[in-house]
């Protein structure tokens, strides 16, 4: 069945919903008092798209915060979005606020600054596309005017561009070239009395601003009509020039060109160009105006022309700093020069972008104190800066994205759930030498396992807290807290530094991804006679690349080389303990005790402390029973042996253990949902450290406790019909089907763990 004639359809559709018939000024006058943000100046336009797709909690660097989503690319399904970096970007909606009221820093150019691969690049694309999809919106809606003066007398001359006066109506309608607001159209006593009753009825701390005059273009049509019904006579002269054949407002899509201005790094011309556009040498005699030059033979193809009503970009702005201080009026007038003799007022949020190179040049006569000549644009910049990822997830989400091509933003109930993403395998399909395609496969931990690395480098170890190291950081900062055996420490108890350096530095995102793509054409030299092991890249092979390529890579200087290499270690080690805990569970699977069990032990603990009544199934009370409480510690939780019982009665480190692990817990629940009726069955027992322990996490003693003929030396091939064989070939299935192995890489990370367990077994 076709489908062109669908697809045409909804584009039919999607454009409809877009754009407006074009509207006369005194409907769209009624039009902002019943929507009073269409008609917003540029700097509230901005915060009104930022703050119209809400936010989200999340945590970053151990503390909750809320985030603007408009920053995850929701419109472009997360493909730009700017991962991390979530208080910095905080603190640019503050002060774009601050802006949009004309408090303090309305005179301010916004600067980000940051090392690469921070997401300075991805901001540009993300504000572009949030502002194209906002501006579709009812709410985000554009406008701008549109001149016709063809109509006042065919045999006078065309509005712009040489126009023809036999052409048809609509092709002599000219869109003002700078997205001039509508509201500049009227006298400014009028459209001061407009926004004074305007603003009276809105309810927002922002009041609308619009203090531009007609840009040069408009004002050139505006003065030939003028001076046309002036001299006819005309007694309401303004109701003539802006009748709806002389004028119109009309709804704009913003993009790059229209509503925003980006200057590119590569982009040249003189100062002037860059800036506001160029004269049309060859229509300016065509043009003539006056005697003087007409400002339709301007090209108006300059970043602020383009971003003229809601954003200016400057990006590598040390490619550009030779315009940084011709840009330091416009905040403060609001206007830039076509010529010296032609003015234009200017409606724009400037935003720069740099490398930490431009600070360098700024500083240069720093030492020159009062006397330096760049003080005054020093003092006009407000700095923002960028900084490497510093949270595990983000970090692996990030990777995951240069290497696949994801885009969606991971969310999350729990940090159990962002957990199984940072430990997923990726699988990549790959073209060998020989043109054929086979898929590799990073193993679960691998990614994690680049992540993690390339945060601690970025971590500051002069702040660690005693104890801790800087894979223990880097944990904290990813979920707020860490878990030591049955207790859980929150951010808050560590002393860190908040002004240390954490993020300033460290591996770069292109420095992992290109490690990692290069390992996916390594031939790696593992052979097995079933299972494809040479297609499996696991966490050893990531964290031995990266720190082998460390010595050729020129991004780092030597002393950046020999601290990084200190720091693979403690990441080994936590990466293979996160392989060690699946090979143990995956072996412990259908031994878990099931949570049945552990809430019964629960409700007797609870009742033996608190004589709070325990019914049997028939209704009838009963006493806690303390056989079963002691069989539960001992053969489930494994924490006491029979020395600690009188009988089936517990010793004092038994009852402290039920008091300050079970009991306190629970009270803690209690106090926690103390608004209701709290119940012992009501207690989420995961919430509980010890029980989480209990259903969660096994050891290698309760391996052999279980499997008492099982030997680890025999794993890589055991001998048919032994116990050994059976738990491998259990295993191996647990590992595919629940832990998101492939039977490769479950054989080669099952091999690695049973290779280091087989030296201490007993």
């Amino acid at each position: 069945m076709p489908r062109g004639t669908d697809y045409v359809r909804d584009a039919d559709r999607a454009l409809e919903e877009t754009y407006e018939e074009p509207m006369t000024l005194a409907a769209y006058v009624d039009r902002i008092f019943e929507n009073p943000s269409i008609a917003s100046h540029a700097s509230k336009y901005l915060l009104e798209a930022i703050e119209a797709a809400g936010t989200r909690t999340v945590v970053e660097e151990g503390e909750e915060k809320e985030r603007y989503r408009f920053f995850d690319d929701p419109h472009n399904d997360g493909e730009h979005a700017i991962l991390g970096n979530t208080e910095v970007l905080n603190g640019f909606v503050d002060d774009l606020r601050s802006v949009a009221a004309g408090r303090a820093k309305d005179e301010k150019i916004i600067w980000f600054e940051g090392p690469t691969a921070t997401g300075k690049s991805e901001l540009k694309r993300c504000l572009v596309n949030g502002l194209r999809e906002y501006s579709k919106t009812p709410d985000g809606r554009r406008y701008t005017v549109e001149w016709n003066v063809t109509t006042a007398d065919a045999g006078e001359r065309g509005l712009s561009y040489g126009g023809d006066a036999t052409a048809t109506d609509e092709q002599n309608w000219y869109e003002s070239p700078v997205q001039a607001h509508p509201l500049s159209v009227f006298p400014e006593e009028v459209r001061a009395d407009l926004l004074a009753r305007l603003n009276d009825e809105l309810d927002d701390h922002v009041p609308i601003q619009v203090d531009a005059q007609l840009d040069p273009f408009s004002r050139e049509a505006y003065d030939f009509l003028e001076e046309r019904y002036r001299r006819e006579g005309e007694d309401e002269l303004f109701s003539a020039i802006a009748d709806e054949d002389h004028l119109r407002v009309k709804n704009y899509v913003v993009d790059v060109g229209q509503g925003v201005g980006v200057l590119h790094s590569e982009d040249d011309g003189r100062p002037k160009e860059r800036l506001v556009g160029s004269w049309m040498h060859g229509m300016l005699q065509e043009l003539d105006s006056r005697g003087r030059k007409n400002p339709q033979a301007f090209s108006y193809d300059g970043v602020l022309s383009q971003g003229n009503g809601v954003l200016t970009i400057v990006e590598d702005a040390a490619q550009h700093a030779d315009l940084l201080q011709k840009l330091l009026n416009v905040p403060d007038e609001q206007s830039v020069k076509l010529d010296k003799g032609i003015g234009m007022d200017v409606d724009s949020q400037l935003l720069i972008i740099s490398n930490p190179d431009l600070e360098a040049q700024l500083n240069q006569h720093a030492d020159r104190n009062g006397m330096d000549p760049l003080k005054a644009l020093k003092r006009r910049l407000d700095k923002h800066r960028f900084g490497y990822l510093t949270n595990l997830s983000l970090e692996t989400e990030l990777i995951r994205r240069e290497l696949t091509g994801e885009t969606a933003v991971w969310e999350a109930d729990s940090y159990d759930e962002l957990a199984d993403r940072i430990r997923e395998p990726v699988r990549v399909t790959v073209k060998d030498r020989d043109g054929e395609t086979r898929v590799q496969e990073f193993a679960p931990h691998a990614i994690e396992a680049a992540a993690l690395y390339a945060v601690v480098t970025r971590l500051d170890e002069e702040n660690l807290p005693n104890g801790l190291d800087l894979v223990d950081k880097a944990l904290i900062y990813d979920q707020g807290y860490l878990q030591e055996g049955d207790s859980r420490r929150e951010k808050e108890e560590f002393d860190f530094d908040d002004d240390g350096a954490d993020g300033d530095h460290g591996v770069p995102v292109t420095y992992t991804r290109d490690t990692l793509a290069e390992l996916l054409q390594t031939d790696r030299d593992r052979h097995h006679a079933d299972l494809p092991v040479e297609d499996i890249v696991m966490p050893r092979d990531v964290l031995n690349a990266m720190v082998e390529g460390l010595a050729d890579a020129p991004v780092f200087s030597s002393g950046e080389r020999s601290e990084f290499e200190n720091r693979v270690v403690p990441v080994k080690n936590y990466v293979y303990d996160q392989q060690e805990s699946d090979v143990i569970e995956a072996i412990m699977h259908d031994k878990r005790v099931d949570e049945e069990t552990v809430a019964e032990y629960v409700e007797h603990v609870y009742a033996w402390e608190t004589d709070e009544p325990l019914y049997n199934d028939r209704g009838e009370r009963v006493e806690p029973d303390p056989l079963k409480m002691k069989l539960f510690e001992v053969e489930h939780l494994g924490r006491f042996s029979e020395a600690e019982y009188e009988g089936n009665l517990p010793r004092e480190s038994v009852r402290n253990f039920r008091r300050e692990k079970v009991i306190t817990s629970l009270n803690r629940h209690a106090w926690e949902h103390r608004d209701a009726d709290f119940a012992v069955e009501d207690v989420d027992l995961t919430a509980i450290p010890v029980i989480k322990t209990v259903l969660e996490s096994h050891d290698w003693d309760d391996v052999e406790r279980t499997f008492e003929d099982f030997d680890p030396r025999q794993w890589d091939d055991p001998p048919s019909g032994t116990e050994t064989a059976a738990v491998k070939e259990d295993t191996i299935e647990t590992l595919v089907s629940l832990f998101g192995y492939s039977e490769a890489s479950a054989e080669l990370t099952s091999r690695h763990v049973m290779g280091q367990v087989s030296y201490r077994w007993d």
